[in-house]
């Protein structure tokens, strides 16, 4: 299960939110829930697991904070990407919107 952490773990609703982002609608905050683990598979496919607490200490020695202020999404060819800020314009719109 050490595969579910990292960047991995997060990933997994970006398909739900890329759209909105891309569109220019108002951002919507992901609903990650606690005692779930979010992954990212070698094929490019999402999976939620449901997790337990009796391994937590082993899942989080291979574990890496997220940095604030990253964005994560998905290029033409399909592929996982993480930017750091700045992702957003000085009145907070989105800066790789559709009209840009």
């Amino acid at each position: 299960m050490a595969f579910l952490t990292k960047a991995f773990a997060l990933a997994a609703t970006l398909g739900t939110f890329a759209a909105p982002a891309l569109a220019q609608t108002a951002a919507t905050p992901w609903e990650l829930k606690p005692d779930t683990g979010y992954a990212y598979d070698k094929d490019g496919k999402t999976f939620a697991y449901k997790m337990g607490t009796s391994n937590a200490g082993e899942l989080l020695k291979g574990a890496k904070k997220v940095p604030k202020g990253t964005l994560f999404f998905i290029g033409h060819n399909g592929q996982l990407y993480m930017r750091s800020s700045p992702y957003l314009e000085g009145d907070g719109k989105f800066k790789f919107g559709p009209d840009q």
